[in-house]
């Protein structure tokens, strides 16, 4: 089990309004806290699961956890870190996404410490003095100043009443729950500190903020559905080692720490990766798959070296090369910047990389050539 130190500071990117002032709290009662997903999407992924983690932590604790998911906060769609507006969602795609999510947690929440709520059943149930009640305790200047929205207009984008609603009815749960700390990503930290807001006006009571770091996906990019670069925790543990596999080294560090109780040790980049791959994936899979998902990686991608059947002459440069491959110039540009072509067994992104005789290309999963 972790220490208290442990739990405010692995994975954690900051704690409002101060670290101190939670663990005073926590020495003197056990605290009543949550963290809220919305369910825009069927499944959930390895991103996810670092504030699920340090929730299941705090219940372990004996602390009172909470698990929201946001069957009303998500009508109006989080406009957290969105270039656009998102598109509005139905009812039945709201219980078609939330079926399999209770499964999805389950090998790292505990339902017997972890309870389940739905913020649907207090939102949907709101009348319009009830909004007015909650929308008159915050600034309407404070809420159009969110940096996001301000970015979306200088760009010429709407930004949509509703979003704006958005941080109230997340602060709303606060209230409700009447909860000493909600948890989430630092993406969430202005509705976490609006939520902070709302319960000191109305029920004149402290609550903290622990904003947790984002993590990266396999392309080093923040982890996200619409970017698809996730590890999905309803992946085969074959997948999920492949993924891991594929996770930048410089990523190894935070994956160790969020996604593992363990701090990662010293040895080639390799093995190191292999052994976070083990640890992460028997916690979905059991240690028998996974140790079956790292032998069938091994004698798959490891011990079966690629044939280099294709031949083609020495161009100028990498991208030269490659667009006498692909058929274009702005093909090969787009399979160089995300990082689909290995040099000699190195991912590169420079265009102008020299190319020699003998040097070995490998475009995808498929392609494998050797300069002539």
């Amino acid at each position: 089990m972790l220490t208290i130190d442990q739990l405010l500071t692995r994975g954690v990117e900051q704690i409002l309004p101060s670290r101190e002032g939670l663990e005073k709290l926590m020495a003197k009662k056990k605290i009543r806290l949550y963290l809220g997903i919305d369910p825009t999407a069927t499944k959930l992924h390895l991103g996810h699961t670092v504030m699920l983690r340090k929730l299941q932590q705090f219940a372990n604790l004996g602390h009172e956890a909470i698990l929201l998911f946001g069957t009303g906060t998500v009508l109006v769609g989080d406009p957290s870190q969105r270039a656009t507006g998102r598109k509005l969602i139905t009812q039945k795609e709201i219980d078609q996404n939330i079926k399999t999510w209770k499964d999805q947690v389950k090998p790292i929440i505990d339902f017997n410490k972890v309870k389940i709520k739905y913020n649907g059943d207090w939102l949907l149930k709101m009348n319009l003095k009830d909004i007015i009640e909650i929308a008159s305790k915050v600034s309407a200047v404070q809420l159009f100043k969110r940096e996001m929205f301000q970015r979306r207009l200088k760009l010429d984008d709407t930004v949509y009443y509703h979003e704006t609603m958005y941080p109230l009815l997340q602060g709303y749960d606060s209230v409700v729950m009447d909860v000493d700390l909600e948890i989430g990503g630092t993406d969430q930290t202005f509705n976490m500190l609006i939520g902070r807001e709302l319960q000191q006006k109305i029920n004149h009571h402290e609550k903290y903020v622990l904003a947790g770091k984002m993590i990266s996906g396999t392309d080093g990019q923040p982890m996200s559905k619409t970017s698809g670069n996730c590890i999905w925790l309803t992946d085969t543990a074959e997948d999920m080692f492949g993924k891991l596999m594929a996770v930048h080294d410089e990523l190894m560090p935070d994956y160790y720490e969020f996604f593992t109780d363990k701090n990662m040790p010293s040895g080639d980049p390799l093995s190191v990766k292999k052994l976070l791959a083990l640890e992460i994936i028997q916690q979905y899979h059991g240690l028998k798959k996974a140790q079956t998902a790292q032998t069938h990686f091994e004698q798959t991608f490891q011990k079966k070296a690629p044939e280099y059947k294709q031949t083609v002459k020495a161009q100028a440069n990498l991208m030269l090369t490659v667009a006498a491959l692909v058929g274009s110039n702005s093909e090969a540009k787009r399979l160089i910047q995300q990082k689909a072509v290995d040099l000699n067994n190195q991912a590169v992104t420079d265009f102008n990389q020299p190319i020699k005789i003998g040097d070995k290309v490998k475009i995808g999963k498929k392609t494998f050539v050797k300069i002539i």
